[in-house]
């Protein structure tokens, strides 16, 4: 059982970690590894002198282990902890807290729990400890997370002198002196909060964090889509889509992206793409059905089972061998050992399979929500909950759901599509889907 309690406190300074060369793919996907109960030293590449430094504290009932890593794509630090007991700062209410958006905890297995924190930009692991206050009986996981930009190091090139050539030297990478952490999220007990300055509603809004939701309108270009009875599909989708897009706008809730605004056709494989280069937390695709002149009523697609399951098992395959080549295993043995290479590896892989399995449950969520929404705005198919391998779900890193208004082979189903009226309504009633989605606890399941 989690107890969330909430402090921003100020945190005394500590020095950087030294950071050394040549595991540039290791800072790629797993920038920087604690393991242990105490101090550890960090991997990757050479890096500026962070701008920012935020600190994340956990209420522990005892000493234990844990592992604690960095990933991009999108930014998040991942916290692994061999206790199912944890006490977790609140979440941040008024936008991030110095370099955390959010985070997510939950069980990992029978007797390990896992914190994914959600980061504003790419960071390093810089410190991770167990702590043990002056007063309380909880110990402190910390855990300290650095901004930092990724720089070319330059190294000065053995010169030759009169006698003949220098022997080359080691150039050390510099230690930059970072300051204090400008901010923390942490458990109660460490320190009394520090008061926040009131901050305008209108601010308040435009800094919190806003999911993403991605709408592709079917077709476009020279794909016109199914076509009967005056309905066109290409038209038909991208005008839907834009309205529903400007009535989640409006909301102020969410940050809202379409694969296109005009008639112009996009490839499938490029939609999808589209969603992953902008961290999408929701993917809508619009389209028409065609069929029989008797079918008729919307229809929700999710991935078919058979083709998530074999979608799980390639990302898993896939993150487990390519985390880390040969050479650059060799490098990071200079730093750890064979085990923490394996370590990662594991959890990594690990991490993809329960992203396959998280984003499964979110879709599932998603669709029954969506179907329930639009069950009172318009006429739904007789199973309207179906699965299929369209190319747009294919992915593990959004829900992604595709919904098939109605049939344009269907007089009355093609009249209702063409009618201003009757979109504005089934429109409304998936912006409810959305808001109801969000606002349920399932959408927000740890990785």
């Amino acid at each position: 059982m989690f107890c969330m309690c909430a402090l921003l406190c100020a945190q005394s300074p500590l020095q950087a970690q030294g950071l050394l060369d040549g595991a540039q793919k290791l800072l790629q996907s797993a920038d920087s590894l604690f393991t242990g109960s105490s101090n550890a030293s960090a991997a990757t590449s050479v890096a500026s002198a962070p701008e920012q430094r935020t600190r994340f504290v956990v209420g522990l009932p005892k000493q234990t282990e844990f592992e604690v890593f960095s990933l991009n794509n999108p930014n998040r630090v991942v916290v692994q902890v061999k206790e199912t007991s944890l006490r977790l700062p609140a979440q941040p209410a008024e936008g991030p807290v110095g370099l955390i958006k959010s985070f997510q905890a939950g069980l990992s297995g029978a007797e390990h729990s896992r914190i994914i924190i959600y980061v504003t930009q790419p960071v390093i692991v810089s410190s991770a400890r167990i702590e043990k206050p002056a007063a309380g009986k909880d110990q402190h996981l910390v855990v300290e997370i650095a901004s930092f930009t990724p720089i070319t190091a330059s190294i000065p090139q053995p010169e030759e002198d009169a006698v003949g050539p220098i022997a080359a030297t080691q150039v050390a990478a510099t230690r930059p002196s970072i300051p204090p952490p400008t901010y923390a999220l942490g458990a109660s007990g460490l320190q009394p909060p520090l008061p926040r300055p009131a901050v305008p509603p209108d601010v308040r809004a435009e800094r919190a964090f806003k999911p993403v939701i991605v709408i592709d309108p079917g077709h476009g270009g020279h794909d016109s889509g199914a076509m009967k009875n005056g309905a066109v599909e290409k038209e038909i989708t991208l005008a839907f889509s834009k309205l529903l897009a400007k009535k989640l706008e409006a909301t102020g809730r969410y940050k809202v992206l379409l694969t296109r605004d005009k008639d112009v056709f996009i490839p499938l494989g490029d939609r999808v793409a589209f969603g992953e280069k902008h961290n999408a937390n929701l993917f809508i695709a619009v389209h028409c059905d065609y069929a029989s002149t008797n079918a008729s009523g919307a229809t929700i697609y999710s991935l078919r089972d058979s083709v998530a399951n074999s979608l799980r098992r390639s990302t898993r395959g896939e993150v487990a061998g390519d985390v880390l080549s040969d050479d650059e295993i060799e490098q990071v043995k200079q730093v750890g050992s064979k085990k923490d290479v394996g370590m990662v590896q594991n959890i990594l892989a690990d991490l993809a399979g329960r992203e396959v399995d998280a984003t499964r449950d979110r879709t599932s969520v998603f669709a029954r929500t969506v179907i329930e929404n639009m069950g009172s705005s318009t006429t739904m198919r007789n199973k309207p909950d179906q699965q299929a391998s369209f190319r747009v779900l294919k992915t593990a890193q959004f829900p992604s759901v595709l919904i098939e208004l109605a049939y344009v082979t269907n007089k009355e189903d093609a009249r209702k599509l063409k009618s201003s009226e009757w979109r504005n309504k089934v429109s409304d009633s998936i912006k409810s889907a959305v808001d109801n989605y969000f606002s349920n606890q399932l959408a927000q399941l740890p990785m």
